[in-house]
């Protein structure tokens, strides 16, 4: 300690050009560049740069844990790889060069959260009541709920234009733009699918309509569009670093609706057309999402071609397939990392009986697909879903 000390004094005494020296021949400081993201899902690549002596050995520890190793380059800069810890929690992180640390500060690791419904309509009776009450009033007791997850997506199953000539069948729905502001801004929604047997109720002019609308509204539509290329074409949404793809596919198709070359309209659920897509979304998504309109109206259960269509999906490479069209809410299979969501039932929907217990879809999802799921139980009163009361 006395020689230390003696040695300051004499550096000291030596004077300025002593001291500029001595400086010169210090290690540079130990420096951190950027800042930790607030969060990422688990499994999911993130790095750190900085700047050091050069050549010299870096670690990177999480909780007192070696997460990282690199080596500095010759003037000094590193960067430290790494993939997010499996484990669900707060990592405090330190980086350090041998002598010395510094704080690197807090990763937070959490699923990322996908919540998923089923029918969403403004026909019928929603639209008078959106006209007396507000485009607010179906999700005043769900819209919490809706928006606190990560991605929400749902089934459009309706026209939004003021266009068109309504199609000769059964039941024809549409709406007026205004009704889907709240469905992104209040309910967080982030992907609807127009795969399904209402999107072209009044028309192919009227489908073009609908996009538009929904898009202004701030969300990414899948399974229709302007011609077959674009109606099969994923919504790509980032979160906590996890690209999650989804496509929408309908295998309910009245004639006219379906998309063609040039020719608007929906994306039939067509195997081999289906397999390809996955494999192409996967190659830019971590996750790839299957949302199809199928199945028998009022059947939970699912036939041999929804099967057939679920499996053409998962072999492919996908984590996660919902359905709707029956409206009913029907079982959920969850094998491994993958699940199905055989029919998600009504939502924004006139029901009564059966058809109004349904719920919404809970799916927590990492880099390996899904990691587990719950049902939160939802009750429509007319056609205002509440959560509670299955």
């Amino acid at each position: 300690m006395a020689a230390a000390a003696a040695g300051a004094v004499a550096l000291h005494a030596a004077g300025p050009h002593a001291r500029a020296e001595a400086a010169r021949d210090a290690p540079p400081p130990l420096r951190l560049s950027g800042v930790l993201p607030a969060w990422v899902a688990p499994g999911v690549p993130v790095s750190l740069s900085g700047w050091t002596a050069a050549r010299e050995p870096v670690l990177l520890l999480a909780d007192g844990r070696v997460l990282a190793r690199a080596r500095s380059g010759r003037f000094g800069a590193f960067r430290l790889r790494f993939a997010a810890p499996e484990a669900p929690r707060r990592y405090r992180l330190t980086v350090g060069d041998g002598g010395r640390t510094v704080r690197a500060g807090v990763l937070v690791v959490r699923p990322v959260v996908l919540e998923a419904v089923g029918d969403i309509t403004f026909g019928e009776q929603v639209g008078p009541s959106l006209e007396r009450y507000g485009a607010a009033y179906p999700w005043r007791h769900v819209a919490r709920t809706l928006r606190g997850a990560d991605i929400t997506t749902g089934n459009l199953e309706t026209s939004v234009s003021a266009r068109g000539v309504a199609a000769v069948k059964q039941y024809v729905f549409r709406g007026p733009p205004a009704a889907l502001r709240p469905v992104g801004a209040l309910a967080g929604f982030d992907v609807l699918t127009l795969a399904n047997n209402h999107a072209v109720d009044y028309g192919r002019d009227a489908l073009r309509d609908t996009v538009a609308a929904v898009r202004a509204a701030g969300m990414q539509t899948i399974g229709a569009g302007a011609d077959s290329l674009l109606a099969r074409r994923p919504a790509i949404v980032d979160a906590g670093g996890l690209r999650v793809a989804l496509l929408g596919y309908s295998d309910v198709n009245p004639a006219g609706f379906t998309a063609g070359a040039g020719v608007p309209g929906t994306a039939r659920a067509d195997p081999a057309a289906i397999a390809a897509d996955v494999r192409a979304a996967r190659r830019r998504a971590d996750v790839v999402v299957c949302f199809f309109h199928w199945g028998v109206e009022l059947h939970a259960r699912p036939d041999g071609r929804q099967r057939q269509l679920a499996d053409t999906c998962l072999n492919a490479g996908a984590s996660v397939v919902l359905g709707a069209h029956p409206h009913v809410f029907g079982p959920v299979t969850h094998v491994g990392h993958v699940l199905v969501a055989w029919t998600l039932g009504n939502f924004v929907f006139p029901s009564s009986g059966a058809t109004a217990h349904t719920g919404i879809l809970r799916v927590e999802l990492d880099r390996r697909g899904v990691r587990s799921y719950r049902v939160i139980p939802v009750a429509i009163d007319g056609f205002t879903p509440r959560p509670g009361g299955r």
